[in-house]
């Protein structure tokens, strides 16, 4: 069976093309014929050995904790009939998605609604299930500010959206004249560039002058920093991220001192037991053309290399995904 493997820890040139053994479906588990993997930004920090959150796998391996396709066989246990059905999967150990076949349990299976598409499917799955988690989290309010960064990213363009569905005012941060057309055409009521000096001025300008009332932190640094600083006083930071390669810390002290109630990166692993579940709502939303998935790059398998390579270097746009 083909498949991608990572042989050493590194950077995107470690993913090699292999011939792998075939799954077979056990008790209580189902295979997959893959047509669609994803994958993540935290996915390719795990492969460059770099990742703080996670263990590091044992090499070499099968990367890809998400899957789409269909049902072609089913261990003992499970009923025949799922034989067939269009499925979002999650992988057990999180791998083993880059490649022809998967199994997972059926306990782990979500069914693809009709009039969606599997690479849509697997775009709200991680990010779509993560920004549901953070939007909920966080209690997004009618007619607040809410600060979006890395808008036009896989989990930026749906926080956007949910934030607009919730009836909030969205300021979205990104990076380039291309992905800021994107987060206005998603809703965004103002853009701003935050490479450009002075981006948080015009994100207070915005505001009224007061700043947003809540900000999602997908960057960190001193972006996410900066985003800190223009919070408004009494407002929520929530942090989901660390694209710039460190999370934004903030000093406790000053957090009370501003009544600024900061939502710490922390967050993110209570999130697991409810994915299938939140991406089975996002999906719903999806469907009813409430919010449109982004997929902003496809690889075949054979260009996995490239795929990490893209989501690594922030050209992209939503989600970066694998078509088989």
């Amino acid at each position: 069976m083909r498949a991608v493997q990572v042989t050493r820890f590194g950077g995107p040139e470690v993913l090699v093309s292999a011939e792998v053994p075939e799954p077979v479906a056990g008790p209580g588990q189902v295979l997959v014929t893959v047509a669609v993997a994803g994958m993540s930004f935290v996915e390719t920090q795990i492969r460059r050995g770099a990742d703080r959150w996670h263990a590091r796998p044992e090499l070499p391996y099968v990367p890809g904790s998400v899957v789409a396709g269909r049902v072609t066989a089913v261990g003992a246990g499970v009923e025949s009939g799922w034989v067939g059905r269009r499925v979002l999967a999650n992988l057990p150990g999180h791998m083993g998605g880059f490649a022809e076949r998967a199994v997972t349990g059926v306990a782990d299976l979500a069914v693809v609604p009709d009039g969606l598409g599997l690479p849509e499917a697997v775009a709200l799955h991680t990010d779509g299930s993560a920004a549901l988690g953070l939007a909920r989290g966080a209690g997004i309010r009618s007619g607040e500010w809410v600060l979006v960064e890395a808008a036009a990213g896989g989990v930026g363009t749906l926080l956007v959206q949910l934030a607009r569905l919730a009836g909030a005012r969205v300021v979205g941060a990104a990076r380039g004249e291309r992905k800021l057309d994107l987060v206005g055409e998603l809703g965004a009521d103002v853009t701003v560039d935050y490479s450009e000096p002075g981006w948080t001025d015009r994100v207070r300008a915005a505001t009224g002058g007061t700043g947003p009332d809540l900000v999602f932190d997908g960057v960190g640094g001193e972006i996410g920093r900066a985003a800190f600083e223009v919070t408004a006083v009494g407002g929520r930071f929530s942090v989901h991220g660390a694209a710039s390669g460190r999370p934004t810390v903030i000093d406790p002290e000053e957090a009370q001192r501003r009544r600024i109630q900061v939502i710490g990166i922390e967050q993110l692993p209570g999130f697991g037991p409810n994915m299938l579940g939140w991406a089975g709502e996002m999906m719903a939303l999806a469907v009813d053309g409430r919010i449109r998935p982004v997929v902003g790059q496809t690889f075949p398998l054979d260009r996995a290399a490239e795929a990490h390579a893209s989501i690594e270097s922030r050209a992209g746009i939503g989600k970066t995904l694998l078509l088989l």
